[in-house]
């Protein structure tokens, strides 16, 4: 039971860093565009750094929601829930 609470926990920690790993895909995103323009004075380099923080953070949005699904499924596996889910259907 214990096991359970914590693990919880971890998970409940892994969403809310999500927001805040978007941000930092961006931000670092943008410090690699500025970085490649500064470098190579040429500023659509910029935008690219830009696509690859957005792109960074919708993979981390992608990847929290497949890590959600499994965790969902675990649960359709539950006693509890399979009777409910047979209540539902009648």
């Amino acid at each position: 039971m214990r096991k359970k609470i914590i693990r919880k926990s971890i998970e409940a920690a892994d969403g809310l860093s999500l927001g805040i790993s978007m941000v930092v895909a961006v931000l670092i995103g943008i410090g690699i565009g500025y970085f490649l323009k500064n470098l190579f004075g040429v500023s659509w380099l910029f935008w690219i750094g830009v696509f690859i923080g957005v792109a960074a953070a919708i993979l981390n949005v992608f990847k929290a929601y497949k890590a959600q699904v499994k965790s969902y499924e675990e649960f359709k596996e539950e006693n509890r829930y399979k009777e409910f889910k047979n209540d539902t259907k009648a």
